[in-house]
């Protein structure tokens, strides 16, 4: 079946793509982080003499492990700036900022934080500015709350600046964990959209290349071989075969299915290329390759919820070699 492309209005989303990352910390940033609980800032310094803030675990230039840890001052001077006019959720300030690159005092590199600055009309390279603390600091980057405009004078009991560090700070910060999150509005495109538009009617659509031909699902607008735009949609399945597969052992975190069970690729018949989905129906250990499967949707399902055995003699390894 063939069909024109139409006009549908074309799908948009929010989407929400979080990794919280818990990580170990080895002595160097365990120090910095540390110090930072501290309202102290440690720089690193290099083979060549050069002292690197934030500090690195490794020389830059020889490959090198370093330990030489020094103190740096909380005032530095703004080497590079861009205005940050609509700050999102979990930025480091909620009004209009400044991202800043700030030398500061007795380092050789600059450390990216924000500024608090009434406008860009504020801002400048070669400004001198000074860390704002954290009220309540607990060893991370967040403990510098910002750059505020200014020179500020020595924090009580900080040693001098450029004195090498002692280990004086106990109760070292041993881990963190690194929220990664990413907002924003996700759309499938024209042919994507037309792709979950079918599966709602429980069809699997694709699209056609002009020119080799190759039926592709799921669909994505052109032929990356060919490198020409598909509109062509064709309606494929639903049987297909079982090209190849793997058995999963580990129980996935919010994934209501039993282990083992068996994730495939399945041909759908008419598609030039294979698709993922679920097996089910048919004990782990009797899942092979050339399985004709068909799919097993659920009461108001947008998408098959996996693929069963259909009964018919497998598929000759000749008729889907070229889909593995």
């Amino acid at each position: 079946m063939t069909a024109a492309a139409s006009s549908a209005e074309v799908l948009r989303a929010p989407l929400v793509v979080e990794f919280p990352f818990t990580r170990s910390l080895g002595p160097v940033q365990s120090a910095f982080l540390t110090a930072l609980r501290e309202r102290v800032v440690l720089g690193v310094r290099t083979s060549d003499g050069r002292v690197m803030v934030p500090p690195v675990e490794y020389d830059p230039r020889t490959a090198e492990e370093i330990w030489d840890l020094v103190e740096v001052g909380a005032t530095g001077t703004v080497t590079t700036w861009a205005w940050n006019g609509a700050p999102r959720p979990h930025q480091p300030l909620d009004t209009p900022f400044a991202w800043v690159l700030v030398k500061l005092d007795g380092a050789d590199t600059a450390i990216l934080h924000a500024l608090d600055a009434p406008g860009p009309d504020a801002v400048r390279s070669g400004m001198r500015v000074r860390v704002r603390w954290a009220a309540e600091r607990t060893g991370a980057i967040t403990d510098i709350a910002c750059f505020e405009p200014g020179e500020g004078g020595a924090e009580p009991d900080a040693p001098a600046q450029g004195t090498a560090y002692d280990g004086r700070f106990g109760d070292a910060v041993t881990g963190i964990i690194a929220e990664a999150r990413l907002d924003y509005t996700y759309s499938p495109g024209r042919a994507q959209t037309a792709y979950i538009n079918a599966l709602s009617e429980r069809k699997t659509v694709g699209e056609r290349c002009p020119s080799c031909h190759k039926v592709y699902v799921p669909p994505r607008g052109a032929c990356p071989t060919c490198g020409v735009a598909t509109t062509d949609r064709v309606e494929v399945g639903p049987a297909g075969t079982v090209t190849t597969y793997c058995i999963v052992n580990i129980k996935a975190k919010n994934l209501d299915i039993e282990v083992p069970y068996v994730y495939a690729h399945i041909a759908l018949d008419g598609a030039g290329l294979a698709l993922h989905g679920r097996i089910g129906g048919i004990p782990y250990d009797q899942v092979r390759m050339g399985l004709r499967v068909e799919p097993v949707w659920t009461e108001g399902g947008r998408y098959p919820d996996h693929y069963r055995p259909t009964g018919e003699p497998d598929a000759d390894y000749d008729a889907y070699k070229e889909l593995i």
